[in-house]
């Protein structure tokens, strides 16, 4: 008696109830696949944009301020410059780029200005918005960013793209949108800060924010114009915010236990916090879709058995064992769960496809590891559901149920 034969040509005779037994199956697995491509997409896009907006992390002495964030370097305590080299030494994972610098007040004529000395193929990378002016040159690669392996998910706008300048002389400066205006200067032209002589290479667009009023120089050059040789007032650090989740804090405050070190909070916050927030749905409607979809294979098993009474009797008649009968119902789960999760998976991403652009505004792409996941699932289900229903009609008693009929 082949089991397997029987199991296909009832399925095969009974279409209506074979297609009524895998639609409940079908429909949550869908569901499920559904809303786990358009999450994963959702959480890839937006990490690699926080990835590519800049700098989110900031070292700075133990003395400094952080009462703002994007002044705390300005007039700060200094750091050993080899604490850039202990933080590469590490092999911390998550730290794509760091930006040394050192930022004093200095006089020019009647004004002050914000004078930052930076390495250019660091500090570049951190400023995303420079780019637009022709400060391009290597592109910086992430460390733990989701890679984009489809033309979808790649950024249009080149101000995006981390790039790094390749070479910034020690005797040329940027100049900051709002402190070009003040000193009255255009590029080509001359500064001269605390007696030394730079060209001003770049104006740079204006951002809107203190680096408007900066003007640039070389790192070296500052600490000599300065006289603070080897010392930094901050490391800026472009950390991945998948690191940052998974503690990159806390690692780099045991590398240099006697600095200060804070984020960019709001920014981390919400994108840690929208990442539990879709994990803990998918889990909820995962558990949800798990117990349901039992309980209907299990109704479905169910009247199934009933309605099969007589046959089971006259196979078991014919010498079927318990065994053979309970085999039969489940095996046929089997079948229902993978042809379930299969259906479920291509309806499930073509929702997806269809409905990521209006709800997520982002194209979504199949996630093939999902029809795996989809199978295992829907097969779990349609055991669970049939385990009660099979073992109930193995112990169904042939005599009685035939004198019944």
């Amino acid at each position: 008696m082949n089991v397997f034969k029987i199991v296909w040509l009832e399925l095969l005779n009974r279409k209506s109830q074979f297609i009524s037994g895998i639609l409940s199956i079908t429909l949550g697995i869908a569901v499920i696949v559904a809303i786990q491509s358009i999450s994963t997409v959702s959480r890839e896009n937006v990490a690699r944009k926080l990835d590519n907006l800049g700098a989110n992390i900031l070292v700075l002495p133990q003395g400094a301020s952080i009462d703002d964030y994007y002044t705390s370097d300005i007039d700060a305590p200094t750091i050993p410059g080899e604490y850039v080299e202990r933080i590469l030494n590490s092999t911390l994972k998550g730290v794509d780029n760091m930006s040394p610098k050192l930022t004093r007040r200095v006089k020019v004529g009647e004004n002050t200005i914000v004078l930052t000395g930076i390495l250019p193929k660091s500090e570049i990378a951190s400023k995303p918005l420079w780019q637009g002016i022709g400060l391009i040159g290597t592109e910086v690669k992430t460390a733990c960013a989701p890679a984009a392996p489809q033309e979808s998910l790649k950024y249009l706008d080149e101000r995006l793209q981390r790039k790094v300048v390749d070479t910034l002389q020690k005797n040329e400066c940027l100049l900051g949108y709002q402190a070009a205006k003040r000193l009255n200067l255009k590029e080509k032209e001359t500064l001269s800060v605390l007696n030394t002589e730079l060209t001003v290479v770049r104006i740079l667009p204006e951002t809107g924010t203190v680096d408007d009023d900066r003007v640039f120089a070389h790192l070296t050059t500052v600490q000599a114009m300065t006289g603070i040789p080897d010392q930094i007032s901050a490391i800026e650090i472009m950390g991945c915010c998948h690191a940052i989740s998974e503690g990159l804090l806390s690692k780099l405050r045991n590398i240099l236990p006697d600095t200060r070190i804070t984020t960019i909070n709001q920014i981390v916050s919400t994108q840690i916090e929208t990442n539990r927030l879709m994990n803990k749905v998918s889990l909820v409607f995962l558990i949800i879709i798990f117990f349901v979809g039992s309980v209907s294979m299990g109704n479905f098993m169910w009247a199934n058995v009933n309605e099969r009474r007589k046959e089971i009797g006259i196979l078991r008649m014919m010498g079927a064992s318990k065994k053979i009968i309970y085999q039969l119902f489940i095996y046929k789960s089997i079948v229902l769960g993978v042809v379930g999760g299969i259906a479920g998976f291509v309806l499930g991403t073509l929702a997806g496809v269809f409905l990521g652009p209006f709800l997520a505004d982002m194209a979504v792409r199949p996630v093939y590891l999902y029809l795996l996941w989809s199978l295992l699932l829907s097969v779990i289900i349609g055991i669970a559901g049939a385990v009660i229903p099979a073992s109930m009609a193995a112990k169904i008693d042939p005599h009685t149920n035939l004198q019944e009929a």
